[in-house]
């Protein structure tokens, strides 16, 4: 069986489509359940948010997420076949990968950088995929597209224990070191034994299995693999780490766990989250043409009640004072409206940059809020592509310079770090938190966006934008109170006695 070149490309272009704006049913069928059971009001009205944001994606063919990912690739030929091509497979698959990010259609966003170490400069096609190869028996070319966001692969972890050590105490430490910004609830898979490289690899691929924890948990568990599995699900989310890390119910929905040989002396360990994004496909070629991908049912989503994601104190940006701000308090939801600035890392470092050669900044930040955004391109009437938050940790060691400014406040994803929560109380400023996963429904907030500077930068220029109603969560309000440290505790808490009362 003979597998033509160009079915592979059209097909890895389809499938990098076709991720970037559906949902695997069997993550929707799941988060709906979390939905429906949390009782955390921060924790289920971001679950309300990634609900909408992504029937509205499926609708709109447009992306989940801003971060669209590293595409990462698990191809096994068939020994029977052979691919019918002058080019090698690594070239087919990223000229796939290269098609599907410059789509003028549904264009995804580049992310990423040749030279890893020094000039990190952006190949602007998303080339190269990450592409793991392997060859089994019988005919045909097996494939699985991933999407890997940079949030979720940041939190990867490995450890080797010693073999009596529990893989389960490990499991659990470990995670509420993660922080918030894989972004969920999501998934975790676990990779052991083998050696470091097998264990991680494992790790991946199990983040593409199906999603079955509510099947297993109705039949109970039947093998000891499947009971860690479970005993693994239900202690991760009584740690209440909850939703976006606001604390609740649901951290994950599944837990995934490959394993392999290994030495005697030998318990490697992999941990691999997996966001709310989860975007991944599965499809065979046998030689018959390129792969068909069939859109979910609009039925599996369900719908989402208007308030549960448009209610909250409204907020004008653009008359805002270290007074009003002040009222704030951490959980609160706001809706902001007015204009906004945009500046994530490479910004960061160049305003650190001409600061350091006493050169003026280009913005002026006094009583402004800078959002940590790196949007898609937008496309027909957009103003901006899906404009979702990144991982404000990554901006931590830029505070005090920008507070120093007379900034009123962050907004991004996740948690900050302890001196960040510090640096924002000695300023009286804040820090918001919007919902990873939320991307297309928060850009349809934004009306407009106004390059101010850094045009080289690209999607990390510095952009004012004119949003309405942009829900947010205060994350650190002016005292310094951080719902990221108070919400998971609450939570933890209240789930322990509920076992408690009903053992």
């Amino acid at each position: 069986m003979d597998i033509k070149g160009d079915d592979i490309v059209e097909s890895v272009y389809r499938a990098a489509q076709f991720i970037s704006y559906f949902h695997p049913a069997d993550y929707i069928r799941h988060l709906s359940t979390a939905y429906t059971r949390e009782e955390s009001p921060a924790a289920k009205a971001a679950m309300a948010q990634i609900l909408r944001n992504s029937r509205m994606s499926a609708y709109g063919r447009r992306p989940l997420c801003q971060d669209t990912g590293m595409i990462v690739v698990f191809a096994k030929l068939g020994m029977e076949s052979r691919i019918l091509s002058d080019r090698p497979l690594e070239d087919l698959v990223n000229e796939g990968v290269r098609r599907a990010y410059r789509d003028v259609g549904n264009p995804l966003r580049a992310s990423m950088v040749a030279d890893p170490i020094f000039e990190r400069k952006n190949t602007r096609d998303n080339t190269p995929a990450v592409i793991h190869t392997q060859l089994v028996q019988g005919p045909g070319l097996s494939m699985s597209i991933g999407a890997k966001g940079g949030g979720s692969e940041n939190k990867a972890r490995f450890t080797t224990l010693n073999p009596a050590a529990s893989i389960e105490d490990w499991v659990l430490a470990t995670m509420p070191t993660l922080g918030a910004g894989w972004c969920p609830p999501g998934m975790i898979a676990l990779g052991v034994g083998g050696s470091a490289e097998k264990a991680m690899l494992m790790a991946k691929e199990a983040l593409n299995e199906p999603i079955d924890m509510l099947d297993l948990l109705e039949r109970g568990p039947q093998t000891p693999l499947e009971g860690l599995r479970v005993s693994l699900y239900e202690k991760i989310n009584a740690l209440g780490i909850g939703a976006q890390g606001l604390g609740g119910m649901t951290t994950v929905v599944d837990v995934k766990i490959a394993t392999y040989p290994t030495h005697a002396a030998s318990k490697p360990v992999a941990l691999i989250p997996q966001c709310a994004a989860n975007r991944h496909v599965h499809f065979h070629l046998d030689g018959s043409g390129p792969a068909e991908f069939e859109p979910p049912a609009l039925s599996d989503w369900p719908e989402m009640p208007e308030e549960e994601s448009a209610t909250g104190r409204r907020v004008c940006l653009d008359r805002l004072t270290h007074a009003e701000i002040a009222g704030w308090r951490a959980g609160e939801t706001l809706l902001l409206t007015g204009r906004i600035l945009t500046g994530r890392d490479a910004a960061h470092r160049r305003l650190a940059d001409m600061q350091a050669r006493g050169e003026p900044f280009p913005v002026t930040f006094k009583d402004r809020f800078i959002y940590y955004v790196g949007p898609v391109d937008a496309v027909g009437d957009e103003a901006v592509g899906p404009a979702g938050p990144t991982t404000a940790t990554r901006m931590d060691g830029f505070s005090e310079m920008m507070l120093e400014t007379g900034l009123l406040g962050m907004i991004g994803k996740a948690e900050r770090g302890d001196a960040t929560v510090e640096t924002l109380a000695r300023h009286g400023a804040v820090y918001l938190a919007a919902t990873g996963g939320a991307a297309y429904l928060i850009s349809k907030s934004i009306r407009s966006a106004k390059l101010l500077a850094f045009e080289d930068l690209g999607m990390e220029a510095i952009f004012e934008m004119e949003v309405e109603d942009m829900p947010v969560t205060v994350a650190v309000d002016a005292t310094g109170q951080s719902i990221h440290k108070t919400g998971p505790a609450l939570w933890r808490k209240r789930i322990a006695e509920a076992k408690a009362d009903d053992p």
